[in-house]
């Protein structure tokens, strides 16, 4: 399936809502950066060394018959304009820093479902990134492994037997893994119990970012935990360690919506009813307003304050409200008001079935 193919589809493997936890885990990711020996790291190569990387990579992938990256195709990024390259970032396929570039000397290839997806030339020559619906850390660390691997037949990887796989940023070191999940948290937000939560999550050695990583709010009370060590860690602690806390916070979670339920019970269905008359009524809406009343709603489905939607339908709505996803939907560029009716009107469509 072409890039083109995949971006006019609906819906991708994470947004299926089939993991487990998946009323608080939205999504698992594991991401592994490598780079090749003998080539300097993204930002102080040239031209040359970049084109280079790029063809290796094409060659790793055209050999890698009969294993989890066959069929898979480099796209220079100068082949996307910049709403399909957003379009990527929207789906949590790609970096928003990574986006900004549209050149041949970048690329990035993607699996037909949305789950794999690989960027060259990023911060590391390669980011492999598994991305599945719940909480999946293993199964994603075992298909970006095999993806590896399968890449590591052809291409030599800088590699130190000591300090582990090297990469250009010094906190990835080791095994260069990044491990990731993306959470919904509304009792934990509403009920102020966040910053004490995050607060002793980064003294676990872990770290708490927004919906889009590095240097993204956290819109929607949707939030990403994610490991800040890697060296001197085994693949398997550090995704045992994430999903040990992972596990208490979904606990806890689960606690403080019952206990929502238990003694406010009537503001919380005024507050849910309300964010889901307003979604299926209102005639525009920003971005940071629909995630916000979908956090709502999303919430009211999991306690049975609202009829339950399709378990995919507020994943899926997550990503067709954004900028990108928008344009794409109306067949040309909007402006900012444009943006918030459409907004408004794809919301109301998916949530009632009318316009």
């Amino acid at each position: 399936m072409s890039i083109k193919a995949f971006l006019n589809k609906q819906r991708v493997h994470w947004m299926s809502a089939s993991g487990p936890e998946s009323d608080v885990v939205i999504t698992s990711r594991v991401r592994l950066a490598r780079n090749l020996t003998g080539i300097p790291f993204p930002h102080l190569m040239d031209e040359s060394a970049a084109l280079t990387v790029m063809r290796s990579v094409e060659r790793a992938l055209a050999g890698g018959q009969g294993t989890i990256v066959e069929g898979l195709q480099l796209v220079p990024m100068s082949h996307l304009n910049p709403v399909e390259r957003r379009m990527l970032v929207e789906r949590h396929l790609i970096s928003p820093e990574f986006a900004e570039s549209g050149t041949e000397l970048r690329g990035v290839a993607v699996d037909e479902q949305g789950a794999l997806a690989i960027m060259v030339n990023e911060e590391d020559h390669l980011r492999i990134q598994c991305i599945l619906s719940g909480l999946q850390l293993r199964q994603a660390y075992a298909w970006a492994e095999q993806a590896d691997n399968a890449l590591e037949q052809t291409l030599d990887y800088a590699f130190d037997e000591k300090r582990g796989y090297l990469t250009a940023c010094p906190t990835n070191v080791g095994t260069g893994m990044r491990a990731s999940v993306m959470l919904h948290l509304p009792a934990t937000a509403l009920t102020n119990q966040a910053s004490p939560m995050f607060q002793s999550i980064s003294q676990l050695g872990l770290t708490v970012r927004g919906m889009y990583g590095e240097g993204s709010e956290a819109a929607g009370r949707l939030y990403q935990i994610s490991n800040q060590v890697t060296l001197g860690l085994s693949e398997e602690e550090i995704i045992a360690n994430l999903g040990t806390v992972v596990a208490q916070i979904v606990e806890q979670e689960r606690l403080l919506r019952s206990r929502l339920m238990q003694e406010a019970r009537l503001q919380l269905e005024d507050k849910v009813l309300r964010a889901f008359g307003v979604l299926t009524h209102a005639r525009m809406v920003s971005s940071a307003e629909a995630l916000s009343l979908l956090s709502d709603v999303r919430l009211g489905i999991d306690l049975g304050i609202v009829p339950p939607a399709e378990a995919p339908t507020l994943n899926e709505l997550m990503v067709a409200i954004g900028p990108a996803h928008l344009q794409q939907a109306a067949g040309r560029e909007l402006g900012a008001l444009e943006r918030d009716l459409k907004r408004a009107e794809v919301i109301r469509s998916r949530l009632t079935g009318t316009r």
